[in-house]
């Protein structure tokens, strides 16, 4: 099988992409503590994945494959924050049970998001039925290229412990583990750039 091409997603993309990572997602410990309801979590999750993506397109830091299997979101260091339209954008697709302690706990991981500069992975996924074929690790390529080109760190948060190692073997290291509120435990992991 011929490894598919990496290319810049574009807005005509979004809406397949939304809809790729909402599935890829579907079994993240977060998304499944943001959205307990696995009958609306589908939709809540590419509503989600369509704000992030509105907001970080126009960066041209946001990468997917030729067939839209998969999609790396980066954020450069002014913008690494959600707007405030796209969290208000969201507030719907939150049970409004749940919004108070999603709010709260991701608030929590956003207090300790570094300050200094540095690109931020926001997003990394992969369409499950093309997992384990190196796709994420294409995907990722391109972000870390400019980081290295530029001389600066990464950082990101994921909620699978499973996806530590891989992000260990991209450079990534461990520098705090939260766990958030009632909910899942989860690794913020920096790269410094390198030569």
């Amino acid at each position: 099988m011929v490894a598919p091409v990496t290319r810049l997603a574009t807005a005509d993309d979004a809406p397949r992409l939304a809809t790729m990572l909402a599935r890829a997602f579907d079994d993240d410990p977060v998304m499944m503590w943001a959205h307990p309801d696995a009958r609306r979590r589908p939709r809540r999750g590419a509503m989600f994945f369509s704000g992030r993506l509105r907001s970080l397109l126009p960066h041209e830091l946001c990468w997917t494959t030729d067939d839209l299997a998969g999609a790396a979101l980066w954020a450069p260091a002014d913008a690494w924050a959600a707007p405030a339209a796209e969290l208000v954008r969201g507030l719907p697709y939150l049970s409004w049970r749940r919004a108070p302690v999603v709010f709260y706990g991701l608030g929590r991981v956003e207090q300790v998001h570094p300050r200094e500069p540095h690109y931020y992975l926001s997003v990394l996924g992969v369409d499950p039925a093309r997992q384990h074929a190196g796709i994420g690790s294409r995907l990722l390529a391109p972000g870390i290229d400019v980081c290295d080109r530029e001389g600066v760190p990464a950082y990101l948060e994921t909620g699978k412990e499973r996806n530590v190692r891989f992000y260990e073997r991209h450079g990534f290291r461990v520098t705090r583990e939260m766990t958030l509120p009632r909910g899942p435990r989860v690794w913020l992991m920096w790269r410094d750039a390198r030569a």
